[in-house]
């Protein structure tokens, strides 16, 4: 597996230090995590087992000197602020927020509690924090990509690589946390000429969802970044391949469960540098001193195998560019 090295915007400063510095004898460390899903089954390179890896290479190991209190909202965004009052309730040291609902959720319960966010939002527009330099307050954290979600970049990669299309499904959850990434989507897909017709997933149903995207004929698809399209993109994959379409996604992981191609940055790397945060606060950092971090190096991934599967040749410019490409 070839993955490039991320070039980070606080570099090692922030791990440097951080084993020698692990903890203070005895303290036992508490850290809530808030998500909107149930994660997907654990394997070495999900997000929650990236994330309390990167903990435990700093000194700070679950059934030792941590305790890890994961809260879950089932996809009940209206859950989540009864979710964020309980761990508060808890008096947790940091809690780690996925995704803009939860990091909402934890901002508007507590604001002494320490908030390292994970996810793909515009801090500032959604008024987390005062600016990316000094975010001020109680939240700090780490972003999947700077600005919003790279949605232009992955249009013009989708176009590269389908050039005769005029019509791109999007297909988006049913949550306000991903709505951003609709006018994005437009303003991008406008700019290639190309149509964009969105579809929501409603309460989970796929094969609805697939039925009325189908029925406006997209040349291709671009699935939006979520974490429940994370979670479900088995599901996801198999009704795109079942509907012959080439598609773009968020994460390698998902083109090395069968889709056809993704640009972005990596969960194991984010996942990690939220680990990296999170013992700076144990440490005794200020989260509003922590500037948010940003990945500067992305990875673009092809599936060959999904190609020739769906009769499509990848054009050489793409294959130059590749990161990984899977055979």
């Amino acid at each position: 597996m070839d993955r490039r090295a991320f070039v980070t915007g606080l570099g090692a400063a922030l791990a440097a230090p951080l084993v020698a510095e692990a903890q203070q004898t005895g303290r036992i460390y508490r850290l809530g995590v808030l998500r909107q899903i149930v994660p997907e089954p654990p394997t070495p390179r999900s997000a929650m087992i990236s994330l309390t890896t990167g903990l435990r290479e700093l000194g700070y190991v679950e059934g030792q000197n941590l305790v890890i209190e994961h809260r879950f909202a089932e996809g009940r965004i209206e859950r989540l602020p009864e979710l964020a009052r309980e761990l508060v309730q808890l008096k947790m040291d940091v809690i780690v927020a996925v995704a803009p609902n939860a990091i909402r959720a934890a901002r508007d319960a507590t604001t002494t509690i320490p908030i390292v966010m994970y996810g793909g939002v515009d801090p500032i527009a959604a008024g987390f924090v005062a600016s990316l330099a000094r975010p001020g307050g109680n939240v700090t954290g780490v972003l999947i990509a700077p600005g919003i979600t790279l949605v232009g970049k992955k249009l013009e990669l989708l176009k590269e690589m389908m050039p005769r299309a005029t019509r791109i499904g999007f297909l988006s959850p049913d949550n306000s946390g991903a709505q951003g990434q609709v006018p994005e989507a437009r303003k991008a897909a406008a700019s290639l000429n190309l149509k964009l017709v969105v579809t929501e997933v409603q309460d989970g149903n796929y094969d609805r969802a697939f039925d009325a995207l189908v029925a406006e004929r997209p040349s291709a698809l671009f699935v939006a970044n979520s974490p429940t399209f994370v979670r479900d993109r088995k599901r996801i994959i198999d009704l795109v391949a079942k509907h012959r379409l080439p598609a773009m996604y968020e994460w390698a992981e998902q083109v090395e469960d069968g889709g056809l191609m993704s640009y972005g940055s990596s969960q194991t790397w984010v996942s990690r540098r939220v680990a990296a945060y999170v013992a700076l606060v144990f440490n005794g950092a200020k989260p509003g001193d922590l500037p948010i971090e940003q990945p500067n190096k992305f990875e673009f991934v092809i599936n060959l195998k999904t190609a020739k599967a769906l009769g499509l040749t990848i054009p050489p410019s793409l294959l130059l560019r590749a990161d990984q490409v899977i055979e």
